[in-house]
C-alpha cells in the first residue's frame, strides 16, 4: 500500500475515532484528553506509522519484539512513544529492556521477576503494566483475580519495575455486557489496588478496536487501536 492510501486512510479514520472517544469519555464522566490512542502498527508497514505521527498519534504499539526494533530503526522521530503490546517471551526481554515508553503485557509473575532482575541489573526502572485475565479464558495470558492474588502482590512488590497500570484483553464478541462486565472488574480491581495502596499507577489499558467505546465508558486511558485506524494489512 502507498504511503498515499494510508494518509487518506488514517486520516478518516482518526476523525472518527476522536469523535467517538470524545463521546463515549463524557459517558464515562470524563474528557478526550483522559485517553491515549496507541496505534497498533502489527504487519503494517513504516509508512502506517508516518502517517500516524502526521496525523497527531505519537503512541505506537507492537505485538513482537523482533518488529518493534526494526521499526524503531527506521522511525526516528523522536516524539514517538513505543510500546510493548503482545505476548513476552522471557528470553525475548533483554531485546526489549530500555526500547519502550510502556510494557503492556506483563502476564505473569515469572515474567515480572525476569524484567525486574534484567532492570535492576541495568540501573532503570522498567515502566510496565501488569495484564490482567479477567474474562478467564485459557487462551489468554494474565493474572487471575483473586486465584493468582499473590501472583499479583508479588509482581507489584518487585524492584526495577515501575508499574503504571493494569492491562486487560476482553473476550472476542458482540455481547455488551460481556465486555462492559470485563473492563469494570478490571477498573475495580485497580481501585482496590490503588486504595490499598499497593498500586500507585493510574493507567487501564483497555479496549481495542471492536470495543474501545465500552472500555472507555468503563474507565480506560489508553485503547490500542489497529483496525479501526489503519484497516487491515495488505498480505
Amino acid at each position: 500500500m502507498s504511503q498515499a492510501t494510508y494518509k487518506s486512510r488514517v486520516e478518516k479514520a482518526l476523525a472518527s475515532i476522536i469523535k467517538k472517544i470524545e463521546k463515549a469519555a463524557v459517558r464515562g464522566g470524563r474528557n478526550l484528553r483522559d485517553v491515549t490512542i496507541v496505534a497498533v502498527t502489527k504487519s503494517h508497514p513504516v509508512t502506517a506509522i508516518i502517517e500516524a505521527i502526521d496525523c497527531g498519534v505519537f503512541d505506537v504499539g507492537e505485538n513482537r519484539v523482533a518488529e518493534l526494533k526494526m521499526k524503531q530503526k527506521e522511525v526516528t522521530d523522536d516524539r514517538v512513544r513505543w510500546h510493548m503490546i503482545g505476548h513476552l517471551q522471557g528470553r525475548k526481554v533483554a531485546g526489549v529492556l530500555g526500547a519502550t515508553h510502556l510494557i503492556h503485557s506483563v502476564d505473569s509473575l515469572k515474567l515480572a521477576k525476569k524484567l525486574s532482575s534484567k532492570a535492576v541489573e541495568s540501573g532503570e526502572k522498567e515502566q510496565v503494566l501488569l495484564q490482567v485475565n479477567a474474562s478467564r479464558e485459557s487462551t489468554k495470558g494474565g493474572f487471575i483475580f483473586p486465584e493468582m492474588e499473590a501472583d499479583l502482590y508479588g509482581a507489584l512488590g518487585l524492584p526495577g519495575l515501575k508499574i503504571r497500570g493494569l492491562m486487560t484483553m476482553a473476550p472476542f464478541t458482540d455481547d455488551t455486557k460481556i465486555l462492559r462486565n470485563t473492563f469494570r472488574t478490571v477498573r475495580e480491581l485497580q481501585q482496590e489496588l490503588n486504595k490499598s495502596h499497593r498500586l500507585t499507577g493510574e493507567e487501564l489499558s483497555m479496549g481495542m478496536s471492536n470495543d474501545f467505546e465500552i472500555a472507555i465508558e468503563e474507565g480506560s486511558t489508553m485503547v490500542r487501536l489497529g483496525t479501526a485506524l489503519f484497516g487491515r494489512p495488505i498480505q
